[in-house]
């Protein structure tokens, strides 16, 4: 599944400035820090050398660059992290991608070499090699991707089928071409897979729930229920179903509401005690049956007279 994003959906996922996920990325280990630091020393001691030894006066302008130069090692990651997403963000388009994991390998990725003496004094170079995982993501209508990021603890619970999303990039307004993705984001287990976080993840889970409830809210079929207003939608709006005798919660089908009947005791036929039942039955024999006998409805019996009984009994 493809969606496209607007711009300015694109401009809150990617922004300008880094975020603090892109401001560590680039904070980096102690060595990156020292580094960054000589640099802020050198870029001091260049000011205090024209200030003080060749005496050359240029007012705030020397003032505000050994300031920008001595604190390069604090506001170095920044300008790194923007000019980052600065890349990112020179594409015109921007969709959300939602497909499935097809496969995924381990390998291992050369990052450095560093050269040392042994014991014996002969030179050696040590390469320094980080295991990465490859992600083959794909959906229905034949689009596959591949990405790599550096292996980490979290990502033993990725299996394939599971359902990846992530920001495609493309120049082409219909996305037909895909230019660069982004890191890609695992919803099941709630994992990212990247090395450079690109995506503003907050706002990007925000989108994706959005975007699944907009989904299930399209495939939900519509609710037929008997109500008083009409529907929206004209398929489903009948001038049947806005009778008011519909709305009475003591509806009845018509079958069982007949004139015939006017009395609130029906009864059908079949077991109904008229007089023609009474002439054709034994009347001193009571009906079996409970469902059907009824003294409501039996012919009460007359008592006979005293003297029809024999006293000597």
């Amino acid at each position: 599944m493809l969606v496209p994003l607007t711009r300015e959906k694109f401009h809150q996922l990617i922004p300008l400035i880094a975020t603090g996920p892109q401001y560590k990325y680039y904070w980096g280990k102690f060595p990156d820090f020292l580094q960054r630091l000589l640099i802020s020393v050198v870029a001091a001691a260049i000011v205090l050398l024209l200030k003080v030894v060749l005496q050359l006066d240029f007012g705030p302008i020397v003032f505000f660059l050994g300031l920008v130069g001595a604190l390069y090692w604090l506001w170095g990651p920044v300008f790194w992290a923007s000019l980052q997403n600065s890349k990112c963000r020179r594409y015109k388009y921007v969709g959300f991608f939602r497909g499935r994991v097809l496969d995924y390998w381990i390998t291992e990725q050369l990052v450095g070499t560093q050269e040392t003496v042994n014991n014996r004094g002969d030179l050696v170079i040590v390469e320094n090699r980080e295991k990465t995982i490859n992600l083959e993501i794909g959906d229905q209508s034949g689009f596959v991707a591949e990405f790599s990021a550096p292996l980490r603890v979290t990502h033993k619970i990725i299996n394939t089928g599971q359902i990846a999303e992530m920001l495609v990039f493309s120049n082409r307004p219909d996305l037909s071409r895909i230019d660069e993705i982004s890191d890609v984001y695992i919803p099941s287990r709630e994992i990212w897979v990247s090395d450079y976080p690109w995506i503003r993840r907050d706002f990007f889970t925000g989108v994706s729930r959005r975007i699944g409830r907009e989904g299930r809210r399209n495939n939900r079929r519509p609710n037929y229920r008997y109500s008083d207003d009409r529907y929206s939608d004209d398929r489903y709006s009948d001038d049947s179903y806005s009778d008011d005798r519909y709305s009475d919660e003591r509806y009845l089908d018509e079958k069982y509401s007949d004139d015939r009947y006017p009395d609130d005791k029906y009864l059908d036929d079949r077991y109904s005690s008229n007089d023609r039942y009474l002439e054709d039955s034994d009347p001193d024999d009571r009906n079996s049956d409970d469902r059907y006998s009824d003294d409501r409805y039996r012919e009460p019996r007359r008592r006979r007279p005293a003297r029809d009984y024999d006293d000597d009994w």
